[in-house]
């Protein structure tokens, strides 16, 4: 994967002092281990950058608290917008930790001169062989089987036959870095894929064979149905009731991408009611996951807590690319993963 170069320049000798970083401690402790394992933070005393924790508790981000540091490393979901930025007249740059950034008030961010990063190319193998974990979950109806044998239930087990996958369509809704990587997996497996994106995608979809095509289509011929778009205002309840009566009352749904992309509503009646046969979901419009969601009670529904990717080379890949981008800034040096409209100078970085 590429990483700004970690070369031996130093922050501190670009801007005559330490370059601070402060670290959200929503996933963090002050020994530097984070819910996502070992990080590496202990890495970047050897650029002459100092770390320490903001929102140690876990509560939101405060304008007092961040000012005096030179950048800001976003492990989990604390919001960054004018609020959060009052009064800050230090911080140069925002680091999220993956590829998502939609906490991130990125115009607030370009008004005050901040550059955001993001980290979008370690997880996307990880995040591919999620969406193939619910795929073959749901086409041989794992999460039953599982009950089955657990319950000593063995006799049921004809009742829970899969609906498989050989013959299937898989439906790809969006086709940035993570749906490209999910797209080459399901193409060596064989499988036909067909795909929306907001925009023309020809060069990929003529190099893995797949079409790209409107999206009610896509709905219409989608035996599962896969989201990977970016969370955005357009985005928001991207599949509603109107999308899931268009798709077959056999397909499934699979949502890794954001909660707000599904307007969980119009998704909790279609799995109940059989518009639609079962869905796969990582992630939530509110997390964690209310304990009386009726999703919690369905059969046909195979839930993980937004960290199906999880993995340890999901947390060694992500690391290395987020302490990258945060060295190159700190270093005078181009990050390769800006995400807002502030790209610092080259040489740049106080």
């Amino acid at each position: 994967m590429n990483t700004p170069s970690t070369a031996s320049a130093s922050a501190a000798g670009t801007t005559g002092r330490p370059w601070k970083v402060a670290v959200t401690g929503d996933y963090a402790k002050a020994d530097g281990s984070t819910i996502y394992g070992d990080i590496g933070l202990d890495q970047f005393a050897q650029h002459g950058i100092e770390w320490s924790l903001v929102s140690a508790d876990g509560s939101p981000l405060r304008g007092e608290e961040l000012e005096g540091y030179d950048a800001l490393v976003l492990l989990g979901s604390l919001a960054l917008g004018e609020e959060q930025l009052e009064g800050v007249t230090t911080l140069k740059h925002v680091a999220r930790f993956g590829a998502g950034y939609d906490q991130v008030d990125l115009a607030a961010c370009d008004a005050r001169g901040i550059t955001v990063t993001n980290a979008p190319t370690g997880l996307r193998v990880p995040m591919a062989h999620t969406a193939l974990t619910f795929l073959f979950a749901l086409a041989h109806n794992l999460l039953p089987k599982d009950r089955l044998v657990r319950e000593a239930q063995w006799e049921r087990k004809a009742e829970y036959r899969g609906p498989g996958l050989a013959t299937a369509t898989v439906g790809m809704i969006g086709l940035g870095g993570i749906g490209q990587e999910t797209v080459r997996q399901l193409r060596a497996l064989d499988l036909e894929v067909v795909a929306w994106n907001r925009s023309p995608r020809p060069e990929f979809c003529e190099e893995v064979g797949i079409q790209q095509l409107e999206l009610d289509e896509v709905l219409e011929r989608s035996d599962y149905l896969i989201l990977t778009v970016s969370a955005t205002a357009e985005t928001r309840h991207l599949i509603g009731e109107r999308e899931l009566g268009l798709m077959k009352d056999s397909a499934a749904l699979i949502n890794i991408a954001r909660g707000s992309v599904v307007d969980e509503q119009a998704l909790i009646t279609a799995l109940g009611n059989g518009t639609i046969a079962g869905a796969g979901l990582d992630v939530f419009e509110v997390e964690p996951l209310p304990a009386d969601s009726p999703f919690i009670g369905m059969e046909n529904v195979v839930l993980a807590p937004h960290s199906l990717c999880w993995t340890k080379d999901f947390t060694d890949n992500t690391s290395a690319e987020m302490r990258g981008e945060v060295i190159a800034i700190a270093t005078g040096q181009q990050p390769r993963n800006v995400v807002n409209s502030r790209r610092p100078a080259a040489g740049e970085s106080a």
